[in-house]
């Protein structure tokens, strides 16, 4: 049997889709599982145990992508997401089951769904990707474990800036990408004064491609002694969250990268019930999450005293 999990968008809502792979890889250990993703999350789901093939989602080539699919002899493709330029892939490649949540119009174009009011966020995002797997087999388990991507701690940074000793902090404060709520700028420089008297502390201030902005400001305001990086590919940015003991950002696809290694993190949401936790938790252990709303009650010497207590 074939399998094409689908999940054609953003890097965390690939990852928060990685348990729905893990369940169905490990109750069909002799199906080959294939994944459809956008061009951001090529490299990193070529990385995945439970992933056999990957097969590029390329919006600029749709029969070329058609093509791809068709050629594998996929009996059954699960869609944690839908559109209609997606329907209409998974429709034409021949695919015999296809499951999706019963939203929007694309529904039309699956013949096993599920109705789920996702807006309402009665569960994780995980949760509702997971609950497709029932269309596959009802009686299916949905446990799984962490962390689900695991690398070779390979200390790449560390041994490239003599690290080899110290714990590494990083902050990723940028505004790109989908954040819905972070903190300001002032209130990060707050959180790294508290961590830098810390002993056997490094600070890496990380960023992205959209985060340049905030990045030519906070190279102003912090010492010589922290660290500005740009990770070249999304898997040199996994290999140091590898290497690192804490994680603090804004809620984007890095926090649940670091989610996906099952690495402690802070993280700040936006004050609404859709881009709350309650919705957008990681994949990592409970224990290992430590999430904020942004809004007038937070108390930022209450986030530095959570920090500083993690790295103690």
């Amino acid at each position: 049997m074939n399998i094409l999990i689908t999940r054609h968008d953003k890097i965390g809502d690939f990852i928060t889709s990685l348990p729905l792979f893990y369940v169905v890889k490990k109750s069909n250990p002799s199906a080959k599982v294939y994944a459809l993703v956008s061009k951001v999350n090529v490299e990193l789901a070529n990385q995945i145990d439970f992933i056999d093939e990957v097969i590029l989602y390329d919006e600029s080539h749709f029969w070329q992508t058609l093509k791809s699919i068709k050629s594998e002899n996929i009996n059954t493709s699960i869609s944690a997401f839908i559109d209609t330029r997606l329907g209409w892939l998974l429709f034409l490649s021949g695919i015999k089951k296809r499951i999706a949540p019963a939203t929007k119009l694309a529904q039309l174009f699956f013949n096993k769904t599920l109705k789920q009011k996702r807006s309402l966020v009665e569960k994780t995002e995980i949760e509702y990707n997971l609950d497709l797997a029932r269309l596959l087999d009802r009686g299916i388990d949905l446990s799984y474990q962490v962390p689900l991507l695991k690398l070779n701690n390979l200390q790449q940074f560390r041994n490239s800036n003599q690290l080899e000793n110290k714990k590494l902090v990083l902050f990723h404060p940028g505004y790109g990408g989908s954040s819905d709520g972070n903190l300001k700028l002032e209130d990060y420089i707050k959180l790294s004064n508290s961590i830098r008297q810390l002993d056997n502390i490094q600070i890496v201030w990380v960023f992205g491609p959209d985060d340049l902005i905030a990045k030519n400001k906070i190279k102003d305001m912090i010492p010589d002694l922290d660290i500005i990086h740009h990770p070249s590919t999304l898997l040199d940015y996994c290999f140091l969250i590898r290497d690192s003991e804490l994680f603090i950002s804004t809620s984007t696809g890095p926090m649940h990268l670091a989610g996906a290694l099952n690495i402690k993190t802070v993280s700040f949401f936006g004050n609404n019930l859709f881009a709350s936790p309650k919705r957008w938790a990681t994949v990592s252990n409970l224990e290992n999450q430590h999430n904020f709303l942004i809004n007038s009650s937070l108390d930022i010497d209450i986030v530095r005293g959570v920090v500083v207590n993690m790295l103690q």
